[in-house]
């Protein structure tokens, strides 16, 4: 899977221990999100990519999000827009700014902003 990358931040490769989201468990290693086969599409599509770095920060805001009840959530994330559902811990879909303006969001209860 081209959009989630290992520490490296090289697009496309993924180290040992980060299997991509299209493996058997959909889900991306030690960070415990999985993406699902949409948002998969969309990042690949779209050409974003998501290093360790970044996957440690997304992890976190979901964790923030969880913390406050939240079950559909827009994460922020740098040039990113995800949305994530909480509950399940699943990327739903992702885009960056360009494919993201004049968007509308619906069925999300909070928005968090990645630092």
């Amino acid at each position: 899977m081209a959009g989630i990358d290992g520490a490296s931040g090289v697009r496309g490769a993924v180290p040992a221990g980060h299997p991509t989201p299209g493996a058997a468990t959909g889900a991306t290693g030690n960070f415990g999100l999985h993406f699902s086969r949409h948002a998969q599409r969309r990042l690949e599509q779209r050409g974003i990519d998501i290093d360790g770095a970044r996957m440690a920060r997304l992890e976190q805001a979901v964790g923030h999000a969880a913390a406050k009840g939240a079950r559909e959530s827009l994460i922020l994330l740098d040039e990113m827009a995800l949305v994530v559902s909480v509950q399940n811990r699943t990327v739903v879909t992702a885009m960056d700014q360009q494919a993201g303006k004049e968007q509308v969001f619906t069925n999300i209860d909070s928005v968090v902003i990645a630092s």
